[in-house]
């Protein structure tokens, strides 16, 4: 006895049934998405106290900070120009600079008795706020 009651969804209930899991996948991507921007503010942060150790090092082997001219480079390799450094390390302070985590170039300012980097953050314009806020090592 085979029952010939078979009855396929009907495109209402197929409409409200994508309706939904439309609704659940913008919630869950907004949640997604802001906890990705606060792991790149988080990391851009963690970035800025490695540059920070790295030019105490450079600070006490070469008793002052690179200049603005001078910029993250010279963490790098030896720095041209003044202020030169006659004790520049053995091996470099660090063997790369990466950008910050929206692919820009940290910004580094000194005039070689004080210095601090800024990241951009998210608009990747100065000012801004949220995560496209700046991001200053001197704020932190």
């Amino acid at each position: 006895m085979f029952l010939n009651n078979r009855r396929g969804f009907s495109l209402v209930e197929i409409m409200i049934v994508v309706v939904i899991i439309g609704i659940i996948a913008a919630t869950m991507g907004n949640r997604l998405f802001g906890g990705l921007d606060k792991a790149k503010v988080k990391n851009a942060k963690i970035m800025m106290q490695k540059f920070a150790d790295a030019l105490e090092m450079y600070n006490t082997d070469c008793n002052t900070y690179p200049t603005t001219d001078q910029g993250l480079d010279a963490l790098m390799s030896e720095p041209q120009g003044d202020p030169a450094c006659d004790s520049w390390g053995p091996v470099s302070y660090l063997k790369k600079i990466p950008k910050d985590p929206w692919g820009r170039p940290y910004i580094y300012e000194s005039d070689g008795v004080e210095f601090n980097i800024i990241s951009l953050g998210k608009d990747k314009r100065e000012g801004g706020d949220a995560f496209g806020e700046d991001i200053n090592y001197n704020e932190l």
